[in-house]
């Protein structure tokens, strides 16, 4: 049974990368619990932990699978250059999508609205991506200049658990909004 599971996922590689997603997201998940809301077993939020194993193997697995093997087309050659060309377009072009849709998809996962949803996109994708700009070009370039193409996915998805227990903060972090009258605020750089 275990041979014809590996078999399967030799040939369905895609499958590789959902399962690990999926199992890797919710353990991100129950870290930031653990560090940042000092919970323990007996007061996980469970329904996060599903929703994050749900996000990670539907949505994170297949398309970073789709971007690995995208980018392997793109840039063929393994060496550092085209190494950190594709960590740099994925940061360019995949992660703003990436973030967005985890802040967005959590959301309406939690029963609340489409406009909670964009609200929730708007307050807080630039400070996971700052975050990202950082982490994930350093990561990626040593994954697509290393790591063999078969494991460049379930690679990803090990420092994708880091950075889910970062996003996870980001997202239940209650970032005050600052709503200033422009008109009202009267700045004097030089007081004479």
């Amino acid at each position: 049974m275990i041979r014809n599971f590996i078999n399967f996922t030799h040939k369905y590689k895609i499958v590789r990368g959902m399962i690990s997603y999926g199992l890797l997201w919710p353990c991100g998940c129950l870290i930031e619990q653990t560090i940042i809301e000092k919970r323990t077993f007996r007061n996980y939020d469970w329904k996060k932990c599903l929703r994050f194993s749900l996000f990670g193997a539907l949505f994170m697995g297949p398309t970073i699978y789709v971007w690995i093997r995208l980018a392997s087309v793109m840039w063929p050659r393994t060496d550092i250059k085209s190494s950190l060309c594709k960590a740099i377009t994925e940061q360019a072009a995949y992660d703003p999508f990436a973030i967005s849709s985890f802040l967005f998809c959590t959301t309406l996962m939690e029963d609340r609205t489409y406009k909670e949803a964009k609200q929730e996109v708007s307050n807080k994708f630039f400070d996971a991506y700052k975050v990202g700009v950082i982490y994930w070009p350093c990561m990626q370039t040593v994954n697509f200049a290393f790591v063999p193409l078969r494991n460049q996915v379930v690679f990803t998805s090990f420092f994708s658990m880091c950075w889910t227990t970062f996003l996870t903060y980001i997202k239940y972090i209650e970032i005050p909004h600052v709503d200033l009258d422009h008109h009202a605020v009267d700045i004097h750089f030089l007081d004479l």
